[in-house]
């Protein structure tokens, strides 16, 4: 489908507007469910409970007032036990969860704000209702439990599942139902000490007759249509619990690579059990791993698949049967030494006369195949009185062994290596190497002169470097410590470990932060060196980073002329001495100066600005590390308008093809900036690439808060349009906003309100009184003929457009005075759900009566406000009257009401002495409750607006309709 249209601009229209706040308001907020729902409840506070079947999908939207627009959030609280997923929150109008589950359940809030007032928050709880399979699970109680399960015992049947709302359990035996007092042998009860909703059938001193099949059947009662459901559960005297046996030695031990089968065999139980494998501690069983059955098989096992397997067998009969199997992968690791001189002493070297003592210890798996092996210079080593080695206790330090040098001789100096394996082999042997000599010296440790205090800039990379000697070698061990009165405290290291190994005695940090400040210890480890008391030394890490400031970037709308202030704020700097700032317009420079320890602020003063002020503003920050920045952009930009979304009836329709739409708008912070001299309008409909565009001139200075309006006419049903408004000055182009027009039969759009502007040919259900004298008009400004009756009338409607529509009565001739034209309102009934709901409080609702009146002319007669209410005869209740010239102006009247039947509201305009007597209504309202802000008096006049609340602009849009293609 192809559509061809253009667009014709006529200036006829008309926008009005408001000093001070006008229409900006806080936000109001309420919640309404979209799509099936199992049921919706009204709650205390107001607060609504939707119900909705696990599985379907939920839809709530988030229905908001105020201006400008909120910004709308969704929060959710717990919904209780089984919600594990916490708080979330989501930007939208509408949240939608497909598939919900019922861990979603719970409170969900909608909050919206817009800077005016507090915030506005609603709330809806959702309770997702489900129904699970019920399962029977069959116990004997434990004091009568003797080798056969079933023999004149008390067997209990358990039925259990998970719901909501709470379950109804039925018991059947065949097809019989079971319940209390029918049969002296059965007890039927709910345990108090369970969770949840369960039913126990108890079978006392069990009869023949009671071997049968079983039926629980669960049912929620079809709520929310969820049907009932129902397990099947046949006992007899072969009725046991599992029994289960592994066909395999426990522990299983292998060799990497190995393939390993473990089976896990039913030797009892009916029904017949099933059988499940798992690893300890929730643990996933191995990607490679099988299950067939009882049987897990592994075809290349590997280390990391040792540990501890069980299988579990259940038939719902009893406790589950469990059997765990150990797999152990036969491994060594992580060899090591040590060597303790003189440990009767406390001598930290090695002297000859004393003992010294070499220890060796690997990780390894079985540890009861480990081995050790000594070897002196490559030739085997045996015990004997001067060299004892022995294998210390494996519960105290495991895979351990230890060589004692007793009377260390010059002979002994040497190469000594430990050599540990497994005894049944398939793993490598490790080889550890120990050179024992007059050169073997403890370990000393050092900090590189100069480098116990570093300097560094953010971002380097910098060396902490010990110095490290000894022999052998030792491993040297990092960390990193906060002063804490008087102990060192060990915090983490930069990569978030403990503590970091380095065997050049070098740490090396990449890419230093500002957090990497601070003090690093260096240790010697007691492996692969001396069992001494460990030297360590510190290290001081400062990092010097350039000053962070804020704002980091500014937009400044400013007006010509005008006096403004920028300032820069230092937050943070290091070193924080010689601070200097340095202010620029785009490259010019503008100052320089220094920050005082007093003063961390500095600023710029602009006394008027000018065209050459315009531009991006930079003050920089510096130290020896570097500089911070603060941007401000100065410009003459007027910022976004605001579109307005509470206006009542935007959309109407013109003809049976098109339609018309009522764009409103404020201005945000109009006075910060050059006077808006027009707005650039662009429209498109969706789907389309074409723009079209108009300016629309403003002859007078915009106020915060004034409503400005423009009418789109010659709209295509049910075309969407795509909106573009951009405000002018003479800087040239601002903020542009964006919103999308979209069709939909008129309907009203508040469920608690009755509101009509007469935009179409069916008034709203509003009819004529055929017992007046004449009737009222419904017509627009735009096709008015002021020539015989130039001084009364309105020139435009309520809402400032010559397109829209109003009703009026016409006084010229053949009326007379006196003559009445009556136009009656819908009638409302009071239980309508149409309409209003009644008030929770007494017997007589109120509703607040709204409407637009104009009365001027020197002939206006009198504008009447009946109630008429339809009990056993029709009364009609004057509820405000006014009479007189008002003014070229429309105002608003406001009046309570307190119907007690159904009702209408009957509005009499009265013609006066003569032809300049038109009097005209608009927008009438009806709401529940009672009015905002009524009139001091319901039969006295309002007082008239001051002058410099109204202003007129005319234009107007036209879409011509140029081709259509289907």
């Amino acid at each position: 489908m192809g559509l061809l249209f253009g667009l014709l601009w006529l200036f006829t229209s008309f926008l009005q507007g408001v000093h001070g706040q006008g229409v900006y308001a806080s936000p109001t907020v309420r919640i309404v469910q979209s799509g099936q729902s199992c049921n919706v409840e009204e709650e205390q506070y107001s607060e609504r409970v939707y119900t909705i079947r696990e599985g379907e999908t939920l839809e709530l939207q988030c229905l908001v007032t105020g201006h400008p627009r909120p910004q709308i959030r969704w929060m959710k609280t717990a919904g209780g036990a089984s919600d594990r997923h916490g708080n979330y929150s989501l930007q939208s109008e509408t949240l939608k969860i497909e598939n919900i589950r019922r861990h979603q359940g719970g409170r969900y809030y909608c909050k919206a704000e817009n800077g005016l007032g507090l915030p506005a928050i609603h709330s809806m709880r959702v309770d997702v209702y489900y129904l699970d399979d019920p399962v029977i699970t069959v116990h004997q109680s434990d004091d009568e439990a003797k080798e056969q399960f079933y023999f004149e015992r008390t067997v209990f049947l358990r039925c259990a599942t998970n719901s909501n709302p709470p379950v109804h359990y039925t018991w059947l035996r065949g097809r019989e139902v079971l319940s209390e007092g029918t049969d002296s042998g059965v007890e039927i009860y709910k345990p108090f000490f369970t969770q949840g909703e369960t039913k126990i059938l108890k079978l006392k001193n069990l009869r023949v007759r009671d071997f049968a099949d079983y039926t629980c059947i669960a049912s929620v009662k079809n709520v929310c249509d969820l049907q009932d459901k129902n397990v099947l559960f046949s006992l007899n005297n072969r009725t046991a619990p599992p029994s289960i046996k592994l066909l395999l030695d426990d522990p299983v031990v292998v060799n990497p690579g190995d393939t390993v089968t473990l089976v896990c065999a039913v030797t009892g139980g009916d029904p017949p059990p099933t059988l499940m494998w798992s690893r300890l501690e929730g643990e996933e069983l191995p990607k490679r791993s099988a299950v067939n059955d009882g049987t897990l098989t592994f075809p290349v096992l590997t280390v990391d698949d040792g540990g501890a397997y069980t299988c579990t067998a259940s038939n719902n009969v009893g406790n589950a049967a469990k059997k765990s199997a150990i797999v152990m992968v036969r491994g060594l690791r992580k060899g090591r030494f040590w060597i303790t001189p003189d440990p009767y002493h406390h001598e930290d070297n090695i002297q000859i006369g004393r003992e010294v003592k070499i220890s060796c210890q690997v990780e390894a798996t079985p540890l009861e195949e480990l081995q050790f092996s000594w070897l002196k210079n490559g030739r085997p080593l045996r015990s004997s009185e001067r060299m004892v080695i022995t294998h210390m206790d494996t519960g105290v330090s495991p895979g351990t062994t230890n060589l004692d040098i007793i009377d260390l001789k010059f002979t002994d100096f040497g190469t000594y290596t430990c050599v540990a394996s497994l005894r049944n082999g398939g793993t490598p042997e490790i080889s550890i190497d120990v050179n024992i000599s007059s050169t073997t010296v403890p370990p000393e440790l050092t900090i590189p002169k100069g480098q116990s205090e570093l300097m560094v800039h953010e971002g380097d990379t910098v060396d902490l470097q010990c110095l490290v000697s000894g022999k052998p070698k030792p491993i040297i061990l990092w960390s990193r410590v906060e002063e804490s009165g008087s102990a060192a405290v060990p915090t983490a290291m930069p990569d978030g470990s403990a503590q970091v190994e380095s065997y050049d005695g070098i740490l090396r940090i990449n890419n230093v932060t500002r957090e990497m400040s601070g003090t690093y210890r260096c240790q010697t480890s007691q492996y692969n060196g001396f069992n001494v008391k460990p030297r360590e030394g510190l290290i001081q890490l400062v990092v010097h980073f350039p000053p962070t400031v804020e704002p980091v970037f500014t937009d400044v709308r400013q007006a010509l002329s005008r006096a403004f202030s920028l300032t820069c704020s230092l937050l943070e700097a290091n070193p924080a001495r010689l601070l200097r700032y340095e202010w620029k317009l785009g490259s010019r420079l503008l100052t320089v100066g220094e920050l005082s320890h007093q003063n961390l602020d500095t600023s710029y003063q602009v006394k008027a600005l000018n065209r050459e002020g315009y531009g991006e503003y930079t003050c920089d920050i510096t130290n020896e590390a570097g500089a911070g920045r603060c941007t401000f952009l100065v410009t003459g930009k007027a910022h976004t308008p605001e579109f307005y979304y509470d206006v009542y009836s935007t959309l109407w329709q013109n003809r049976p093809q098109v339609y018309g739409f009522k764009l409103q708008w404020t201005q945000m912070e109009p006075n910060a900036v050059d006077r808006i001299l027009a707005y650039r309008l662009g429209i498109k409909q969706t789907g389309q690439s074409r723009w079209w565009e108009q300016e629309i001139p403003m002859e007078r200075t915009i106020q915060k808060g004034q409503l400005l309006t423009y009418n789109l006419t010659e709209l295509i049903k049910p075309e969407s349009y795509l909106v573009r408004l951009t405000p002018i000055t003479r800087y040239g182009e601002g903020d542009t906003s964006e919103r999308i027009i979209t069709y939909s039969a008129p309907v009203n759009p508040h469920l608690r309100e009755f509101q009509c502007g007469f935009e179409e040919e069916a008034l709203c259900l509003f009819s004529q009184d055929k017992a007046d004298d004449f009737d009222w008009t419904r017509h627009r400004a735009a096709s008015r003929d002021t020539k015989y009756t130039p001084n009364t009338g309105p020139s435009s409607d309520r809402s400032g457009s010559k397109q829209g529509f109003y009703m009026y009565i016409e006084t010229s001739r053949p009326r007379l005075e006196g003559d009445k034209a009556r136009l009656l309102s819908p009638t409302f009934n009071m239980n309508s759900k149409n309409f209003i709901s009644s008030s929770s409080v007494g017997n007589s609702p109120t509703y607040c009566f709204t409407f637009y009146y104009h009365m001027y002319g020197k002939h206006i007669g009198k504008l009447n406000i009946f109630l008429r209410q339809k009990g056993q005869t029709l009364t009609d209740t004057l509820v405000w009257s006014l009479s007189g010239n008002q003014g070229n102006y429309w105002r608003q009247a406001r009046v309570d009401i307190h119907p007690t039947a159904a009702f209408q509201m009957v509005m009499e305009g009265v013609r006066g002495p003569g032809i300049e007597g038109d009097i005209a209504i608009d927008d009438v309202t009806i709401e529940e409750g009672e009015c905002k802000d009524p009139p001091p008096n319901n039969l006295r006049s309002l007082a008239p607006p001051s002058s410099n609340h109204i202003w007129h602009l005319c234009f107007t849009l036209r879409l011509v309709l140029i081709g259509w293609q289907r």
